[in-house]
């Protein structure tokens, strides 16, 4: 029984000891991605020499391919590879990436060196998609369905996220606009590498989860080679793909709609006709949390884009008589995360055991009033400043708590959710569709950004657009509360079993 293993395993802080290797791998692989994420918007306006309006569409492309790929490696890690596979292959190809974006060549956009930082775009994107979605599902699978630690246990795991998220800008943008983007970079790259070498160190503790579902049909040849290594291959192919993809973001958009309606497509068929009614209802359920989750990063991934450089631009960024680069403001979501998760976390616990916990569609409605509130404050912020005048840095930070509140009423009571409304055999599908709808959100924050950033567009237009956005997110989240009865009714909560599990 899976509840009697969990008795018998060793626990730290009352949760399996694998939960914190994941933990730490997670930890630095967000150190990498976040320390350059804070650096690259600057890197393309100000190194590669693009206009606010491409950087923003760029930008955009890029963080939505690395939110798609998961929709592959999830699939590759359901079928063949197992989870653990698919995260090792991932971090390798991370750490490649990673360490070619220290290739900065002179600037400007004629030489080589601009292929290479292509290169390592479509390196990392292939990276985190191997990776992303299917180290969320081996937590998920270190815990029953049931288990009232899982939800707490995701949190946890979002702080290891966030700890990465915060060192990350902190030391890599600091490197980054204070010595030279290779400086930068080449931190991320080495915090990628330590994470690569956690998770290969800590196998053991991960107690046989996210192996592959079929050794045997792993191992056997195909056209003269075994099945793994094709995949492996493929996943070299893939990059290919990426770095002309992320070169040519209109494709990025297109690919986007046409493989979403595919993907939408295909749940939906094996929902209605191939799943029993009360997991047809679940999926229904998690679809909706996926479409309140494209309008939430919509807005949410102003952050590493148009506010990145409002920061840089039109606030007073000085703290304690020192002026504080840009980039390194990227760091504060997660600082008040690692504070606020805790909170969090036993006040869910607290009101579940109340039975007043707020409902999964409910917490996404609060997400989204909360994530538009931020934008109003900062509106406020730049209207008290007064016209040609520096923003109050206040504001900035007041715009993050409001975010970051937000966020931990989404993102992971999502991630939970896809874990716990999908059968086992779709479980990293599920999953990867998860990021795919971040995907969506990414790419539209992208356009938002870009509109932001359009030629001859002054200070009146940033408090125009967070002005729109910030009303529009606080009505679909009054609006989701509404119906968020409804939306717990599918999801079937009260027929939730654990047999499936640990097979």
């Amino acid at each position: 029984m899976a509840s009697a293993a969990m008795t018998d395993e060793k626990t730290w802080l009352g949760h399996p000891r694998g939960l914190f290797v994941l933990f730490f791998v997670e930890m630095w692989e967000r150190f990498s991605y976040y320390g350059m994420r804070a650096l690259l918007i600057f890197y393309l306006v100000k190194h590669w020499l693009y206009a606010d309006a491409e950087a923003s569409i760029i930008y955009g492309a890029y963080t939505a391919l690395v939110y798609i790929t998961p929709v592959v490696g999830g699939y590759l890690a359901d079928r063949y590879l197992g989870q653990r596979k698919a995260v090792q292959f991932g971090a390798v190809m991370l750490t490649i990436g990673h360490f070619l974006m220290i290739f900065e060549g002179d600037g400007g956009r004629n030489g080589p060196a601009i292929n290479i930082f292509w290169l390592a775009l479509a390196f990392i994107i292939v990276g985190v998609g191997f990776l992303k979605a299917n180290i969320s599902v081996i937590v998920g699978q270190l815990y029953p369905r049931t288990d009232l630690r899982r939800d707490p246990a995701y949190t946890i795991f979002y702080m290891g996220i966030n700890l990465g998220g915060a060192l990350g800008p902190i030391i890599a943008g600091y490197l980054g606009e204070t010595y030279g983007w290779s400086y930068g970079f080449g931190a991320a790259g080495v915090g990628m590498l330590l994470g690569l070498i956690a998770f290969v160190r800590g196998r053991p503790l991960l107690l046989g989860k996210g192996e592959p579902p079929a050794p045997q049909r792993l191992a056997a040849p195909v056209a003269g080679i075994k099945l793994e290594w094709l995949i492996y291959l493929f996943g070299f192919v893939m990059v290919g793909i990426c770095w002309w993809l992320v070169q040519n973001q209109a494709v990025v958009g297109s690919l986007l709609g046409v493989s979403g309606a595919i993907l939408i497509g295909f749940i939906l068929f094996t929902a209605v006709f191939k799943l029993p009614s009360v997991d047809r209802d679940r999926i229904l359920a998690a679809l909706f949390l996926m479409i309140m989750s494209i309008v939430f990063w919509a807005l949410f991934e102003q952050a590493g884009s148009s506010i990145n450089l409002f920061t840089d631009r039109r606030v007073d960024r000085h703290l304690f008589g020192a002026e504080v680069p840009a980039s390194v403001f990227q760091s504060i979501n997660s600082i008040y995360i690692i504070l606020l998760a805790p909170v969090f976390a036993v006040l869910w616990t607290w009101l579940g055991r109340r039975n007043l916990e707020p409902s999964a569609p409910a917490k996404f409605g609060l997400a989204l009033i909360q994530l538009g509130a931020g934008f109003l404050v900062l509106v406020a912020g730049v209207l008290s400043a007064g016209p040609g005048q520096l923003t109050p840095v206040i504001f900035i930070f007041l715009l993050y708590l409001l975010h970051t509140t937000g966020e931990l009423c989404l993102s992971p009571v999502g991630l939970s959710a896809m874990n716990r409304l999908s059968p086992l055999h779709l479980a990293s599908l599920i999953m990867g569709t998860w990021f795919f709808s971040t995907a969506a959100g990414q790419f539209a924050a992208g356009l938002i950004a870009a509109a932001i950033g359009s030629e001859g567009a002054g200070p009146e237009r940033v408090t125009e657009v967070y002005s729109s956005a910030g009303w529009t997110a606080v009505a679909v989240g009054v609006a989701v509360i509404v119906i968020a009865p409804l939306i717990k009714r599918l999801m079937h909560l009260d027929k939730l079993s654990d047999h499936v599990v640990d097979d």
